[in-house]
């Protein structure tokens, strides 16, 4: 019996232990919802339409989600986000049985030019390329599958953009 309670307790123990570097909130030692983060719209030099206002919004969602800063509406954030989509690439994945040469599945993928910098000081924080993919199935209509593939297109790069902002050491 006791025996059973040392293994017991030292599992216990090594719960905990295995836990001590997990922590909720901010993981850049910011104190979450202290700055604030104004998103301008994104701009779109692709042929794709309205990517940059996808983009915009599903970054705007993600990082009202996340809570490490809050978004500015009414007044100049703290920081402020700009970025341009500068690619959109699409690439056969796999291909009809009765024709190799037409895709059924395709990798659709954006580029974008992240920048963030700091109001006051002007000070850039991050200035990067980000990417986003998605993979769309076409059925009848190619250009009617990417149109409903866009929000998750929009998502994947929001998603990793976030990523960049949130964990980056500013």
């Amino acid at each position: 019996m006791r025996l059973l309670n040392f293994f017991a307790i030292g599992a216990t123990a090594m719960g905990l232990v295995g836990c001590a570097s997990y922590h909720l909130g901010p993981v850049n030692d910011a104190v979450a919802g202290e700055k604030s983060i104004e998103i301008l719209p994104f701009n779109n030099q692709t042929l794709q339409p309205r990517l940059g206002d996808a983009v915009t919004q599903a970054l705007r969602e993600r990082l009202q989600t996340d809570g490490t800063y809050h978004l500015a509406t009414r007044t100049p954030g703290d920081v402020i986000i700009t970025g341009v989509i500068t690619r959109y690439n699409r690439e056969g994945l796999s291909y009809l049985n009765t024709d190799v040469s037409t895709a059924e599945n395709y990798r659709v993928g954006i580029v974008a030019h992240v920048t963030v910098r700091e109001r006051a000081s002007g000070k850039v924080l991050l200035d990067k390329n980000v990417n986003g993919y998605t993979l769309v199935h076409v059925g009848a209509d190619l250009a009617d599958a990417e149109r409903q593939a866009a929000p998750l297109l929009a998502e994947d790069l929001a998603r990793n953009t976030a990523e960049l902002i949130t964990e980056g050491a500013w």
